[in-house]
C-alpha cells in the first residue's frame, strides 16, 4: 500500500505518528516515523564532548540545546514537506550513548558534571567489583563510576539521591519518572535473567562492600526502576512540552516508551534481538552483538554482558580500532593516483582495493599489520601504533596488502569472538552488518565471514539508524497487538519484505583467518615494542 503526501499530513494532524530521538557521541538525531513505520521527517544537531579537568563531558546546557535545536528542525522538517504543525505525536522515546555517570541530590541538582562512557578512570573498581560479583563490570559502567567516586573518597556521594544515564536523565525530566529500559539498565548494573531486573544478590554484596562508609543511602534506593520494552514509562508533562518543543506548539500529555541505549536501538535497528542473531557495527571501531542462549560458564574482561530491550542476555565484544588505518591507506592510494595526474573517485578506489583483497592468498601471503591507531584493550594495550610488518619471503603484493589491512581491522574482534564460539560454544545462526567496512558490496561482508565462520548479511535500508530503532521502539508500546513479542513486531511489520544480501562463509578464507590470528598474537610483542619505543 503506498502511502501519499495527503495520508502522511493525516497522520501528523491525527498524532498517529512515532517520534525517536537518540543522543549520540557526535550527533543527535531526531526521526518522525509515520504510520507504516517508514521516516517521514528527521531533524539533527551536531555536537562534541569536552575534556575538562581530566573528564570527557557534556554539559546540561548542552544536552538541552541539542535536543531542542535536534526537535525543532524535525518540526520544521513537517512544516515544510506537508505545510503542518506538529503539535502531538503518538508516542515518543529517547534513545543516548550508554554508560557513564549523572547523579543528582534531592533537589534533582546535578551533583558533579556528567562523566560519560569514554572515561577511563575507573580501573581499580572495575576490577574490585569484577572479583566481587564474578561478573564482568567494565570501567565504563555506572557501578564502576559510582564506586570509583566513593573509593576516591569524592564528598558529593553522601547526597545521591538518584542516580541515572543520560537518555534516563532526559526521560525523568520530560516525565516526571525515574525509570530506564532493561537494555540501559544492563549497562548500568548486572541484570538477572529470570527477574529481567538488577541481580538483587549483587546489590546486597555491593551495599555489604560499602557498609562500612555509612552512606544515607541503599543501592536499591537510588538506581532507576527497569521496564522492558512495550511497557509505558510515563507521559509529556506541561513542563516537559515546553522544554522539548521551545515554541509551545506540542500539546502534553503523549505516551513515552522506557528510554534505551544505543545497543537496544541498534539491535532494533537490525532486526537482531532474537536469540542466536547478532549484529556487528565496523567504522572507526567495530562492536559485535550477539544474542545468546544461556549464561557463560564464567566472566571475560574481553566480553561485556548487555541486554536486549526485552531482556535477553547478549554477549558485547567492543574494540576501539577498526577502519581509520585501512581510511589512511586508501588515501596514500589517492595521494598517489592525483601525483599521476588521474582524478579519483573516492568510492571508486575503495571499491578497487577492497576488491583487489578478494585476489590475495587467503592467508594474506605471510603479511602482518596492526590498525592500533589508539589502545586496545581486548590485547592488553593502553596505546596503539599503528604497523605494517614482513619477512623477505613473504607474498608482498598489492592483493595480500590490502587484504591484510581489512583482516587485522578484524583482529581484536576475532580475539573476543573466538571466546564465545571456541571456548563457549556460542551459536549464531546469522549477523547484520551495518557501518562503514560494509559500503563496498560483497568484501566487508566476506571478510567478516571468514572471522566468524558464520553467515553475514548487509540489509538494502539501513534505515535512520538508532533514532529509527527508538522510534519503532516507541512505535511497538502504541502499536503492539495483545501478547505479540517485539521479535514478531520486527519481523511481520518493520522488517517484512526487506531485501538483504547474504554472504556464507568460504572454508578456505575461514582456514586462512585463522592461520593469519596464529601470526596476530605472535606479533603483539612487536607492537608492544612500538609503543614502548616510538614515543
Amino acid at each position: 500500500m503506498s502511502t501519499t503526501m495527503n495520508d502522511i499530513k493525516n497522520s501528523i494532524i491525527n498524532g498517529k505518528t512515532v517520534l525517536g530521538i537518540e543522543l549520540g557521541s557526535t550527533r543527535i538525531k531526531s526521526v518522525l516515523i509515520g504510520e507504516n513505520n517508514t521516516p517521514v521527517a528527521s531533524g539533527s544537531h551536531e555536537w562534541e564532548n569536552s575534556y575538562i579537568n581530566g573528564i570527557w563531558t557534556y554539559s546540561l546546557e548542552e544536552v538541552w540545546k541539542g535536543i531542542q535545536d535536534s526537535y525543532q528542525k524535525m518540526a520544521e522538517d513537517v512544516k515544510k514537506q506537508y505545510g503542518v504543525t506538529l503539535e502531538t505525536i503518538g508516542a515518543i522515546g529517547f534513545s543516548a550513548m550508554m554508560h557513564g555517570y549523572m547523579v543528582f541530590n534531592k533537589e534533582g541538582e546535578l551533583l558533579v558534571p556528567f562523566r560519560t562512557w569514554r572515561n577511563t578512570i575507573t580501573e581499580k573498581a572495575s576490577e574490585e567489583l569484577t572479583a566481587l560479583f564474578n561478573y564482568h563490570i567494565p570501567q565504563r559502567w555506572s557501578i564502576a563510576h559510582l564506586y570509583q567516586a566513593i573509593l576516591n573518597g569524592e564528598e558529593h556521594v553522601a547526597d545521591i539521591e538518584f542516580q541515572t544515564t543520560l537518555e534516563g536523565y532526559v526521560h525523568w525530566k520530560l516525565t516526571g519518572q525515574k525509570v530506564i529500559g532493561v537494555g540501559e539498565a544492563s549497562g548500568m548494573f548486572p541484570i538477572d535473567m529470570e527477574t529481567k531486573n538488577y541481580n538483587t544478590k549483587m546489590i546486597e554484596q555491593f551495599n555489604e562492600l560499602v557498609a562500612p562508609k555509612n552512606l544515607p543511602w541503599k543501592l536499591e534506593d537510588i538506581m532507576p526502576k527497569v521496564l522492558l520494552a512495550g511497557e509505558n514509562a510515563g507521559f509529556l508533562t506541561e513542563e516537559g512540552a515546553k522544554l522539548l518543543d521551545v515554541t509551545g506548539q506540542l500539546k502534553p500529555g503523549i505516551p513515552l516508551c522506557p528510554p534505551e541505549g544505543d545497543a537496544g536501538t541498534g539491535m532494533v535497528a537490525t532486526n537482531s534481538i532474537a536469540q542466536r542473531t547478532g549484529n556487528v557495527s565496523a567504522g572507526t571501531s567495530v562492536f559485535a552483538m550477539i544474542v545468546l542462549e544461556k549464561d557463560l560458564s564464567k566472566a571475560y574482561e574481553e566480553i561485556d554482558l548487555v541486554t536486549t530491550p526485552t531482556g535477553n542476555l547478549v554477549a558485547m565484544v567492543h574494540c576501539n580500532n577498526c577502519t581509520s588505518d585501512l581510511n589512511a591507506w586508501v588515501g596514500i592510494f589517492r595521494e598517489f593516483s592525483e601525483a599521476m595526474g588521474v582524478e579519483v573517485n573516492m568510492d571508486k578506489l575503495f571499491a578497487t582495493l577492497y576488491n583487489k583483497a578478494l585476489e590475495g592468498d587467503s592467508d594474506c601471503g605471510g603479511l602482518l599489520a596492526y590498525n592500533y591507531f589508539s589502545g586496545e584493550h581486548i590485547t592488553g594495550f593502553e596505546e596503539g601504533r599503528p604497523l605494517f610488518v614482513r619477512s623477505a619471503d613473504s607474498k608482498f603484493n598489492l592483493a595480500n596488502f590490502m587484504r591484510v589491512n581489512l583482516f587485522t581491522s578484524l583482529g581484536a574482534l576475532k580475539t573476543g569472538l573466538d571466546i564465545l564460539f571456541k571456548e563457549e560454544g556460542v551459536k549464531v545462526d546469522e549477523m547484520l552488518g551495518h557501518g562503514g567496512l560494509f559500503r563496498t558490496k560483497g568484501v566487508g561482508q566476506k571478510i567478516m565471514a571468514a572471522a566468524i565462520d558464520a553467515p553475514v548479511s548487509v540489509m538494502e535500508t539501513a534505515g535512520e539508524g538508532g533514532a529509527w530503532g527508538m522510534a519503532i521502539l516507541a512505535s511497538y508500546m502504541l502499536n503492539k497487538a495483545e501478547n505479540e513479542t517485539l521479535d514478531d513486531f520486527l519481523t511481520n511489520k518493520i522488517f517484512a519484505g526487506q531485501v538483504g544480501t547474504k554472504v556464507e562463509p568460504d572454508a578456505g578464507d575461514v582456514a586462512g583467518f585463522d592461520e593469519f590470528m596464529k601470526r596476530y598474537k605472535n606479533g603483539l610483542s612487536i607492537e608492544r615494542a612500538a609503543v614502548d619505543y616510538l614515543k
